[in-house]
């Protein structure tokens, strides 16, 4: 039986399987003993238990007397708002800058090089930690707040924007949603091969009835300075904007290059065929040059989202309350140090593999289908 390659190969693995299985199994035992006789509790009572952490900003409504997994989940909140708003900048502003770096014209395409070369090489804690410092030493006290756009103030407290609201009952909740749904319908119709001269004017009209019974009303805060700070509007600390701006400006360069590489990977008989239909070069880049490089720069660009999501914990260096910061409070203050770590390792890895599940579910919808 061992003369067989096939069944000595399935021992084997068995056999290394067998001892991981076996030594996973005595550290965790013996992790669980040592704890035990130390009087250092285990397990995830502690959730449930008023947390007393202190979030200086939050997405969500928070207070302090709150339980230790909401307090998590505002945390949470903070890490993927940040990192969304990061991806959808950094993936506008990399787009234009690697098309700009093939400008002819030098001064655009060099000044693009240097942005790239700069974020490239730098370490993203370091440009973090010296655009924290400019806050103090640029910008102007509260009562001399710079105004660059009607509504919009920078001082050393941060940036104040008008905030925008909207008052809606379940009612008007649930018929936004229907209009969402139906746009998405309409969306998958135009796929299917549906004209959309039929579609769209039809969406609009029954998206704009559904917002129109909502009874929606639409409301903006503008922001109003009286005696030494403002009030109303929205208001963008120092922290938040830091590491925007930070990671947003790091993570443009890399997906520049992403961008640049995708664009030289087509061919430049796609380049002729399009000036021979008399397209002009926007066109031919926004028709035929982009959707076929999405196919290239797709996989890339996911591993450039995820770093994303990673380098959010170094908002700890700034002081914004993103998930590492508040679970690492929950640990020193609950002692819970190994339910902590799992809580973050299961969290991150959950984040990542829904963002690799759905970069390789759209690469999977543009790909090219051989016959």
């Amino acid at each position: 039986m061992l003369s067989d390659a096939k069944t000595r190969s399935i021992i084997i693995q068995a056999a290394l399987a067998t001892a991981l299985l076996a030594f996973a199994a005595l550290l965790v035992s013996t992790t669980f003993a040592n704890l035990e006789a130390r009087g250092i509790p285990i397990g995830f009572d502690f959730l449930s238990m008023p947390s007393r952490i202190v979030i200086s900003e939050a997405i969500l409504t928070y207070k302090s007397r709150d339980p230790y997994y909401w307090a998590i989940v505002v945390g949470l909140t903070n890490t993927v708002f940040i990192s969304t708003l990061v991806i959808v900048f950094s993936s506008i502003l990399g787009l234009i800058v690697g098309i700009t770096r093939l400008s002819s014209n030098p001064l655009a395409a060099g000044t693009c090089r240097v942005w790239v070369e700069l974020a490239r090489n730098s370490p993203p804690i370091v440009l973090l930690i010296f655009l924290y410092s400019l806050w103090w030493k640029m910008l102007p006290p509260v009562g001399e707040a710079l105004n660059p756009l009607p509504g919009v103030y920078a001082s050393m407290r941060g940036f104040v924007v008008p905030a925008v609201g909207i008052d809606v009952g379940m009612t008007g909740l649930l018929m936004i949603l229907c209009a969402i749904a139906l746009a998405i319908a309409g969306w998958i119709a135009v796929r299917k091969g549906w004209s959309p001269k039929a579609v769209v004017p039809s969406v609009l009209a029954v998206g704009a009835a559904g917002v129109w019974l909502a009874d929606a009303r639409f409301t903006i805060d503008w922001p109003l300075f009286t005696g030494s700070n403002f009030e109303g509007g929205k208001e963008l600390t120092p922290e938040l904007s830091t590491i925007l701006i930070g990671l947003t400006l790091y993570t443009t360069g890399f997906v520049a290059e992403i961008v640049r590489g995708g664009v030289l990977s087509i061919g430049r008989g796609q380049w002729d065929a399009g000036h021979s239909l008399g397209l002009p070069r926007g066109k031919i880049l926004r028709l035929i040059v982009i959707p076929q490089m999405l196919r290239v720069i797709v996989p890339p660009l996911n591993s450039q989202y995820i770093n994303v999501v990673k380098n959010s914990t170094l908002a700890i260096a700034v002081g914004y309350p993103d998930f590492l910061a508040v679970m690492n409070t929950t640990i020193s203050k609950s002692s819970h140090s190994i339910e902590g770590v799992f809580i973050i390792l299961g969290v991150y890895l959950a984040l990542n593999l829904t963002m690799s599940g759905a970069a390789n579910w759209y690469n999977r919808r543009i790909a090219i289908v051989e016959r």
